[in-house]
C-alpha cells in the first residue's frame, strides 16, 4: 500500500529538514535526455522531494540501455518518457512530473524550459549538448543550467568533479573521456557523474551556489 502524501512527506523532513524540504517541494527542475545520465539524475531529485520534474527525451527503452540507465526489462519499447515517469511515481508518487516524448530543438526549448528552476543537460551527442547550453546561456540566462561532459570507460571515479563555470552554470565529469576514445558507458561512472549533477541541482535549489 502506497503511504499518504503527508506520511511521506513528514518520513522525508525527519530526514532533511522542514526548511530543505520546503524549498525542494517548491522547486521545478528539467532534465533533458533521459538515458543513463538523465534517467539516474531524475530518480535522485524525485526521491529528495523536488515537487517539480519536466522529462524530456525523444527515444524509446532498448535492451542496450538497461546497463546503466533507470530502466526495466519489461519496459523495452516504451517511450523513456512514460516509462521513466512510471517509475518515478512508484518511488515518489506525489511527485508532480511532466514528461513528454520529445526532442528539444532550438524552436521548442524556451516552452519547454521556461517553468524550471535549474535545468539538467544529460544529452548523449555533443551538438545537442552544444544546441541546450548556448540556447539556456543566451536566452534563459535567469536560469541554472548544470550540464555534462566525460564519463565515459573504467576510468577513475576521482576524476569526475563539478565545475562552476559561471554564475549559473556548472559542468559535471572530467572533461575528457568520450566513448570514441575511452569504449563504452559503465553504471559506476554515469551514476557518479548524474550524481555530481544531481547533488549540483540540489544545491543551487537549496541556495548554496559554490561547488
Amino acid at each position: 500500500m502506497i503511504p499518504a502524501k503527508e506520511e511521506m512527506l513528514a518520513a522525508l523532513k525527519e530526514r532533511i529538514g522542514g526548511d530543505l524540504l520546503e524549498k525542494f517541494q517548491s522547486s521545478a527542475a528539467a532534465v533533458c535526455g533521459l538515458g543513463g545520465l538523465g534517467s539516474n539524475i531524475a530518480v535522485s531529485l524525485a526521491r529528495a522531494g523536488v515537487g517539480r520534474l519536466f522529462l524530456y527525451d525523444f527515444d524509446d527503452v532498448d535492451v542496450t540501455n538497461l546497463n546503466r540507465q533507470q530502466y526495466k526489462a519489461s519496459q523495452i519499447g516504451m517511450s523513456k518518457a512514460d516509462a521513466l515517469r512510471e517509475n518515478l511515481l512508484e518511488i515518489a508518487p506525489y511527485t508532480e512530473i511532466i514528461s513528454q516524448k520529445v526532442k528539444i530543438t532550438e524552436d521548442n526549448a524556451l516552452p519547454l524550459l521556461k517553468d524550471a528552476d535549474v535545468i539538467c543537460e544529460a544529452f548523449d551527442k555533443a551538438e545537442s549538448k552544444a544546441m541546450l547550453c548556448n540556447l539556456v546561456l543566451e536566452k534563459l540566462p535567469e536560469k541554472y543550467l548544470v550540464a555534462a561532459s566525460g564519463l565515459s570507460g573504467l576510468g577513475t571515479g576521482n576524476s569526475i568533479l563539478t565545475r562552476r563555470v559561471s554564475e549559473r552554470f556548472y559542468i559535471c565529469g572530467d572533461g575528457e573521456s568520450d566513448v570514441d576514445t575511452c569504449g563504452t558507458l559503465f553504471a559506476p561512472r554515469v551514476c557518479l557523474c548524474a550524481s555530481h549533477q544531481a547533488l549540483a541541482a540540489l544545491r543551487i535549489l537549496a541556495g548554496l551556489y559554490d561547488v
